[in-house]
């Protein structure tokens, strides 16, 4: 928790019995936080970590797709595993099957703004229903013995900023923690994120709250934190190719100089590991062709790096998008960057 005189921040925020030893967590992303991403970035110092959503309908029905999306190795701990739905039977089944890969804690979507999500009554529709929110919750922590935890938008649209009165509802409901995006669902993620809605949310409730939303920086973590006295910031895109900024934030928190951000040279290297995790995990076929918006990502804020990253997404194979970041890394050892980004 954040201490409101000096801003120095002691690691004791628990959920239910997990310690959580730092202040900046990383997001749930669909399509994006899987395995590789999860283990880079406890590695980074993510102090937690949180899986892609998984559909309650898929867990139930056993669907090996949606499974997959939720099985984590041991040193991607502390993780919550994320699911969604709308039905209070449905996600207690679902939670108590998942319950079984003995996760740190199970957390519930009320956030996820997609259309296909909404339209099924889950995600940040349930928004406009607390009653049932507060339904699916209490059955959910009645099902399993693990913590649960909750993640939230402001409310709907404008003229129905609710998150405060939600994150209650889901406290007596039985929840342990509230991860509050302060975007509506009407937003999606355009505009900027009301970070006074996480503050009032920190008043209402006594149980953890997380902050998430805008944050792009190291700077912009530590922000949060003493802005609004959540108990740790969740950090979400501002991860992807960089997760170094768990371990920069982590130094800039502890007082200490925020280290430089990453020469291209060590970006490379990250990269070419996170492609190998990729394919250890999904295969050469799958594991390439999803590591592409991750090497775009990589690559992202280097001046003449557009070449690279249009050759990258285009190499076909393990063996050759390894060869050439490889290539690339050789090229910026010799301090010729211009090289390592055209091409010899």
């Amino acid at each position: 928790m954040t201490n409101e005189r000096d801003g120095t921040y002691t690691p004791s925020m628990r959920i239910g019995e997990i310690a959580i030893e730092g202040p900046f967590v990383l997001a749930p992303l669909a399509g994006i936080t899987d395995g590789p991403m999860r283990r880079l970035c406890r590695r980074m110092g993510a102090s937690m970590v949180w899986t892609e959503m998984a559909s309650s309908e898929g867990i139930v029905r056993d669907g090996e797709k949606t499974l997959d999306l939720l099985r984590f190795r041991p040193e991607e701990r502390p993780i919550a595993l994320q699911i969604f739905g709308s039905r209070p039977e449905t996600m207690a089944a679902a939670a108590a099957r998942i319950e079984a890969l003995s996760p740190d804690a199970i957390d519930l979507n009320a956030g996820c703004p997609a259309r296909k999500v909404v339209r099924s009554g889950a995600g940040s529709a349930l928004m406009r229903d607390t009653v049932l929110l507060a339904e699916i919750a209490a059955a959910v922590v009645e099902a399993v013995a693990v913590p649960v935890t909750a993640k939230i938008r402001s409310g709907w649209d404008d003229d129905s900023i609710n998150a405060p009165d939600v994150a209650r509802a889901l406290e007596d409901a039985g929840v342990e923690a509230v991860a509050v995006h302060p975007r509506t669902r009407a937003q999606g993620f355009a505009g900027s994120a009301d970070w006074s809605v996480i503050r009032a949310v920190k008043d209402e409730v006594g149980i953890p709250v997380l902050g998430s939303g805008d944050i792009r920086t190291p700077a912009d973590a530590l922000a949060m934190l003493t802005l609004t006295s959540c108990d740790a910031a969740m950090i979400g895109r501002a991860a992807m190719g960089n997760p170094w900024i768990f371990r920069r934030s982590n130094e800039l928190h502890a007082g200490r100089p925020e280290p430089d951000e990453p020469v291209l040279a060590e970006r490379l290297r990250i990269a070419a590991e996170h492609l190998d995790l990729m394919v250890e995990e999904k295969g050469e076929r799958r594991g390439v062709f999803e590591m592409r918006k991750h090497l775009v990502a990589y690559l992202r804020g280097f001046p003449g790096a557009s070449r690279l990253r249009a050759e990258l997404v285009r190499i076909e194979g393990h063996a050759a998008v390894r060869a050439r970041l490889e290539g690339g890394l050789a090229e910026s050892g010799r301090g010729d960057t211009s090289e390592a980004l055209h091409g010899s």
